[in-house]
């Protein structure tokens, strides 16, 4: 048997404001290929079905038409609710893909036990992003740190409630979980949210009872292994859901079981689609690299720039804007771009010491500090420009008492 898991495809995502559905649709395009080739018998989907909870109607017709073309490949699935996912939509149709071969399992369920599917000489549990109410009993006086401890425990009790269940049901078959939740140690990108309570309870790699042997984890979107081993692996979002994912590697994992063992994990790349570059340098450097960017992949690269300089200049501000508002270039578009001045001073709170209280602070203690900072002005200019915010506040003053 051959099983392939999957997490994090976060269909109706947008980046910047520009959709992501050609990524999604080639993604797709692409899985159900590597299905045929290699003959899959079940796919594992950990979570994050949809980037929002009431996801667009386009974003739940590409779901159910992905679902149509698994039918015809007659390819097992099984799903599980993330924490960006609506329990209630995901399981709403479950009844119905069931006869499909389809199981879906949105949220936490009563029994504990009716989270898990036999298929063959495999037995999964698929456990869904466990939300706090679903595993801690609020208590009063609680404290924070004991709340945390608490989440922690509760996810490793839900797992080792499946363990020993299927232990001493199905002894003799592989043991294959699924989740959805942050584990100690893992690398996360920009794009995941943080859970349970700002993933300060999460899990280790042993805390996974070694029954399983294999836990297919879903919610970080950077492939990788927990605590070192193969056992309990992130296979990451499909495509780059930000840019901090731009170098990203992104895969999908193919589990080969052989009679009561897992064989072989093997990594199977996902093409790049589209190509998220950062751009960087002073305003003529990125100007010229815009001018020379040469696109190698299908779809329109989303391009992100930052202009660095030494000293504030109002003209360079001008100047990006109106370069950036004329590019135009069919194979690249650019989502974000801002400007640094290396010599600006950025924020008020470095002009003065440490513990001086802002009462003490005027506004032409604020001018003075900030000119001190502009190397490029020389006295006789700073002069003038005091002289002159001091008319303006004289002025500002008699329009008050007025």
């Amino acid at each position: 048997m051959k099983i392939l898991h999957t997490a994090d495809w976060h269909l109706g995502k947008k980046l910047h404001k520009y959709d992501l559905s050609q990524d999604h649709q080639l993604f797709l395009d692409w899985l159900i290929m590597i299905i045929k080739e290699q003959k899959i018998d079940l796919l594992l989907i950990s979570g994050d079905i949809f980037d929002l909870a009431n996801p667009p109607l386009e974003a739940r017709a590409m779901y159910y038409w992905f679902l149509r073309q698994m039918i015809q490949l007659r390819c097992r699935i099984i799903i599980t609710g993330g924490n960006h996912d609506s329990a209630q939509m995901l399981d709403a149709p479950k009844e119905i893909l069931n006869l499909l071969d389809i199981t879906v399992v949105g949220g936490a369920t009563t029994p504990i036990t009716n989270e898990i599917v036999v298929h063959e000489n495999v037995v999964i549990c698929a456990v869904p992003y466990l939300r706090d109410s679903h595993i801690r009993q609020a208590i009063e006086g609680e404290t924070g740190a004991s709340r945390i401890e608490n989440v922690r425990l509760g996810i490793k009790k839900h797992y080792n409630e499946l363990a020993e269940f299927c232990q001493e049901k199905y002894a003799d078959k592989v043991k294959i979980a699924m989740g959805h939740l942050y584990a100690q140690g893992a690398s996360s990108s920009e794009s995941e949210r943080e859970i349970q309570i700002g993933n300060l309870a999460a899990v280790e790699g042993n805390d996974f009872s070694e029954i399983f042997n294999y836990v297919a984890l879903g919610h970080i979107h950077r492939p990788q292994r927990i605590g070192g081993t193969d056992r309990v692996r992130y296979s990451g979002s499909p495509i780059p859901l930000s840019f901090s994912e731009k170098d990203d590697k992104k895969i999908v994992l193919i589990l080969d079981i052989t009679e009561n063992t897992i064989s072989q994990i093997s990594e199977f790349q996902v093409p790049k689609f589209r190509e998220l570059k950062r751009i960087s340098g002073t305003f003529e450097s990125v100007k010229a690299k815009l001018a020379s960017y040469q696109n190698e992949f299908p779809l329109k690269a989303f391009i992100e720039v930052e202009v660095i300089e030494e000293s504030f200049d109002p003209l360079i501000i001008k100047l990006l804007n109106d370069s950036i508002a004329l590019f135009d270039d069919e194979n690249a578009v650019v989502l974000k771009h801002r400007l640094t001045f290396k010599n600006e001073v950025k924020s008020s709170e470095e002009l003065f010491l440490e513990g001086q209280s802002i009462d003490e602070i005027t506004e032409k203690d604020m001018l003075q500090k900030r000119l001190e900072r502009e190397n490029t002005l020389s006295e006789e200019h700073r002069k003038l420009m005091m002289e002159a915010f001091t008319e303006l506040l004289l002025l500002v003053e008699q329009e008050d008492e007025n």
